[in-house]
Order: structure tokens, then sequence, then C-alpha cells
């Protein structure tokens, strides 16, 4: 999921300017330059996490749930008990690793999980729609996205990307890294990664994607510089030409399946080695641009709800699904009809990595001038052959249901929620992201007259190697306000309980990111506990931890500074996938759910989304005015 996105200062990346000239050269601070000083991820006290653990779970149990699983954490507990002996080996391991989770949560989390990555696990981005409605101005807009992408690849391969900060503490870089050049590959039981820009020898080109055909285009002169912005279109302008006609044959709809389907058709289909070798060059791409068809005639209402969709599955088979190669880290997705985003594989990174490429390519296109160089000609870029067995047809028809089921089946409804923004909380004092958390609180406990276990991502990038833990949004004191606002109670008492609901958020914030959070802790010792094949301790196989681990609402903030709307689908099945951009005056809210499932709607969480957002700031005011 989305690592919640804290705005990050940069670091200095301007050479000094020295009075006396010097025979020193001060570069830029490189962006390894922290890495090997970064502290190591803590291991959490054991009774602290437990402690913890029983707080979470106070307003998601009854007394009667709780009692029970009181009694199973003392046992656990017990001293020299099997608690303190997973505890030890968990201790172990992190004194002999660089990262004592981030392995495991790579595998526990996207590596062994056998759903699709499309809608189940790859997020989406949307970017503000584009003013282009035909095929030249969709050549152009790529051709301008393809060079700042290879600008931004630039400052990976110089070392020159700027280093992030919190709190004045660098953050690890590592992410950055990860997520050009590289591919996940399905396994029979488990799939890995591979990241090509560690090899030997660097990829240079890029896989183009127009009506389900797949094209290499080399994206570097002989001498090394990255292709002109004219030499890229022209070049995208052959690749149209010659994929006219949609392939009848969309491949890369094979990448939608389960991950074991598409794991036995994977080695089916590269057993060909004309197959084998094009699967291998899209694997090694440096990324993937993704031509899209328009997208069906629609009301302006539903259009980024549509889009948002088309982000995360390609709309079916009938539309763009097959225009994809899911198993790509980065997908570039440019409409013919001025739509524009991406989606990415989850595996490698989190969030803010694509927020900040995000950005950085908005910014780079808003200030780009196109610049006439001679024109050399340049060879044909190569289309990728893939020889259609019986066997691999069937594969592909098989996938071109499910991705249909898969995509009739998400629910995507985007509010553009305009009365405010970030500037509401803080006038009051209030920090936004806990702000809109307890909004969510609210609108879920109004629907279902009950809370639920929430999931919000927090980052650990203060450590090496850090991935993501998970703040507990719902607490007691979240319990008490979304009860007062259902309540008769008086507006200042209303604002107390807010404010109280508020502080905690930011305290487990505030614990999250110092890696002394409770979920990834107790992760750890239930893996710890499976590698040495002890049997599962009790604590584990509880109603409770079920519970806990079956977040209705997930949800993750997007802090970019372009207003754009990420995405991505629930954790399960009849829950929320939640993730809001809040800009300074407005705030952009995803919410996807599953038509299967019949308590959840997404629009109707939307509708309950801006009603509490709305009560609360009358809140606020009304307090605010009562005190004048």
């Amino acid at each position: 999921m989305l690592a919640t996105f804290f705005q990050l200062r940069p670091g200095l990346v301007k050479p000094c300017r020295l009075i006396k000239p010097m025979s020193v050269t001060i570069l830029p601070e490189r962006s390894s330059h922290h890495q090997d000083n970064l502290p190591k991820l803590p291991v959490p006290p054991l009774r602290q996490t437990f402690e913890r653990y029983l707080l979470m779970l106070e307003p998601l149990l009854s007394e009667e749930e709780m009692d029970h699983t009181r009694k199973l954490v003392k046992e656990f507990l017990i001293p020299e008990g099997v608690g303190d002996r997973l505890q030890r080996s968990l201790e172990r391991r992190a004194s002999n690793k660089e990262n004592w989770l981030t392995e495991w949560w790579m595998q526990s989390a996207y590596l062994d999980s056998r759903m699709p990555v499309a809608v189940y696990s790859s997020p989406g981005v949307v970017l503000p729609r584009m003013t282009f409605q035909d095929r030249q101005g969709q050549m152009r807009f790529a051709a301008k996205l393809i060079s700042g992408v290879l600008d931004f690849k630039q400052m990976i391969d110089n070392e020159t990307l700027p280093i992030e900060y919190l709190g004045g503490k660098p953050l690890c870089m590592d992410q950055y890294y990860q997520i050009l050049s590289s591919c996940r590959i399905p396994g029979p039981k488990r799939d890995t990664v591979v990241n090509h820009a560690i090899g030997k020898v660097a990829p240079t080109h890029i896989t183009v994607v127009h009506n389900f055909q797949f094209f290499v285009l080399d994206v570097y002169n002989s001498d090394g510089s990255p292709l002109t912005v004219d030499q890229i279109y022209m070049q995208m302008e052959k690749i149209w030409n010659s994929s006219l006609q949609s392939n009848k044959e969309p491949i890369g709809i094979l990448t939608s399946q389960h991950r074991n389907t598409w794991g036995k058709a994977y080695n089916n289909l590269i057993k060909d080695k004309t197959n084998k070798e094009s699967v291998r060059a899209i694997q090694k791409s440096i990324f993937t641009v993704c031509l899209d068809a328009p997208m069906p005639q629609m009301s302006e209402q539903r259009y980024q709800s549509r889009v948002a969709a088309q982000m995360l599955h390609g709309g079916g088979s009938r539309w763009n699904s097959g225009n994809r190669w899911f198993d790509k880290t980065l997908q570039f997705i440019v409409g013919e009809d001025g739509t524009c985003g991406l989606v990415y594989e989850h595996a490698p990174a989190e969030g803010p990595p694509i927020v900040f490429l995000v950005d950085y390519l908005v910014e780079y296109m808003g200030r780009m001038e196109v610049v006439r160089a001679p024109m050399i000609p340049l060879p044909m870029p190569p289309k990728l052959r893939f020889n259609i067995t019986p066997e691999v047809k069937k594969d592909i028809e098989s996938a071109k249901q499910n991705m249909n089921i898969m995509s009739h089946d998400l629910d995507v409804n985007v509010v553009n929620f305009a009365d405010y923004g970030r500037n509401v909380p803080k006038a009051h004092k209030m920090s936004p992201d806990a702000f809109i958390q307890m909004a969510l609180q609210l609108a879920y406990f109004r629907m279902y007259k009950m809370c639920c276990s929430t999931y919000e991502s927090a980052s650990l990038r203060m450590f090496a190697l850090g991935r993501t833990d998970t703040i507990r949004s719902c607490s007691n004191e979240s319990l008490k306000f979304v009860q007062a606002m259902e309540d008769l109670a008086k507006p200042v008492e209303k604002v107390s309980l807010l404010d109280k609901a508020c502080q905690a958020h930011v305290e487990y914030t505030r614990m999250a990111i110092h890696g002394q959070a409770i979920d990834r802790h107790l992760l750890g010792l239930k893996l710890q506990a499976i590698e040495e094949l002890t049997s599962m301790p009790e604590i584990f196989m509880d109603t409770a931890y079920a519970v806990a681990e079956h977040p209705n609402l997930s949800t993750s903030q997007a802090g970019a500074k372009t207003d754009c709307v990420m995405c991505f689908g629930p954790l399960v099945p009849d829950g929320y996938g939640v993730c809001y951009n809040p800009m300074a005056d407005h705030i952009n809210i995803a919410i996807t759910a599953f038509n299967s499932c019949e308590e959840t709607h997404a629009a109707n969480f939307g509708r309950a989304m801006k009603k509490a957002l709305r009560d609360m700031r009358s809140l606020l005011e009304e307090t605010a005015k009562a005190k004048q």
C-alpha cells in the first residue's frame, strides 16, 4: 500500500559559491550520501507492542472477546515463554540483517500473494486531463513524458536526486533505484522481481504498446545522449503507423491473471524462443508507455472515476486491458482523448518515489521547450513478435473473461471535495491527515453503526531499506468522537473529542514512523514462529487477530504537489480502498469497493465522506463563533 507521504524537504543540490576560487570542487550532496549511516529498523519491546495491541482492539471487540484475547496475551508473555523466545530470535535476525523486515514484507505482502496484481495490488495515478483530442497530441504528450522520465533517470544514474528529509533526518532513497528497468516475474508459488538496472549493461530501451502490440524503442543515441522530444515523437509516429489494426491476440492481458494461472501460462508462453525473447525485452525495458484508445463517452461527472478505473485495469478486454504488461513496475498511460496517468506494480516500492516522479514530470513538461535538433534518420522501432499456439490462445481467452469479470466488479468513485482543503484543519491547529482520517471514521460509523479495523500506511524510510508500517486510525479516542457526533452532545464537547482523536492519531503516526508501531512487529513474530517450525502461537489463531488483520478501511495519503488522484483496490472483499490527496483548498479522494459485496458502495461512502467533512468544519466554525 502507498506509504503516507509527508511533505519532505529536498536536500541541498546547488554547489556553494565560494568567494575565493579554490581547487576544491564542492559537489551536490549525493543521493547515497547518508545511506550507509541510516539507522537499522528496531524491534520494538515485546510488552509495549502487546499493550498497544490490546488498546487497538478495544473499539473493535466485545468485552467477552477482549477477555479471551487478554488471557492469550498473558500466556504469550509468560517470562521465558514462547513470546520471549520469538522476540530474541527476531532481535538476532535484526542484528544480522540490514533490515529485519524488508525481505519478509516484500514476500508476504506482494510476492507470495496469488491474487492478480491488477486491482488487488497495483495502485494507479490519474494526472490532470490534457487538452489534446487526437493522435498528434497524444504522440507529442507521450514524447515529452518519455523525455521527462529520462531526465529523472539521469538524476538516479548520476546520484543527484535530492535527498529527502523528515524532521531534519535523511530518509532512505533505495526505493528510487528499484522503479526503473525492473519487472515482476510470475512463479508457481512465489513471484520474483528482477532489476535490470543493476546488471553489467543497463537497458537503453523502453517498450511502447499500441493496439495490443509491443515495440522496442531505443531512447538513447549511439553517443549515449537521450533522444530529443522531436526524435521520440518521430519514432512514436512510426510505431502508431505500423500498428493501426488492433492485434487480435492481446498478449499483455495474460499478466492480469491470478498469479498461479499466469505462472503456468508464462512457462507455456516462453517455451517458444521468439516469445521468450519478446517477453525478456519487455521485462528489461526501462519502463512501458501504453498508447490507449479513447474511452467510451461519459458525463463530466463520471469522467474521473472512469479514468481511475482505466488506470487500475484498463476497462476490460474490449477497451485497453490488453494494452498493458501489468508485471512491469512503471507503466505510463496516454489516451488519445487526453486521459493520462500511470499504474505501477507495488512490490519494488511504495508511493513516495512515484509521487515525487509524478510531481517532477508535471513540472518538467510545464517548463520544457522543444529544442529543434538536426534530424538524423533513426531505424524503425522493432515490433515484438509472439507465436500464438492454440494453448496460448486458450490462456488469452480465459484471461479476457476473467479481466471482464474483475473490471465489472470494481466500483470506483472519485470525489473532488471542493469546499476546503488542508487550509481548514491547519487554521484550527489540527493535522490535515488526522482530520481526514477522523472524517473517514465518522463516514464509516454513520453508514454501518460500528467502527472497523483501519489501515493507513506510514513510511519507515527513516531506517535503512525501510518500507511501511500501519497507522491504526480507529482508536478509543476516534470511537468517542464519532459516537458524540451522532449524539446530542454539546458542540464544545465534540470539538474537544475531535481534538483528542486527532492528537491520538498524530501520536500513533509519530510512533509508526519511528519504528514503534505494532503491525510489522506482530508479523515478524508470526513469521519467526513459522521459520522455527514451532506450532503457531494461539495469539495468531485468535479471532481478534483475524479482525485486526481484516481492514475494512484500507487508506493512504498521497501528498502530491500535482492536482492528481491516486487510487487502489480494497484489501478485503467487504472493504473500501481510500486514497486522498489534500491540496491547499480542496481534497481529491478516490474510493473503491467491490460490486460483488452487497454491503459496500463507493458512491454512498463518498457521500458520507463529504457530509462528514462538512459537518466537521461546521462544528469547528460554530464553536469558534461561540467562543468569540
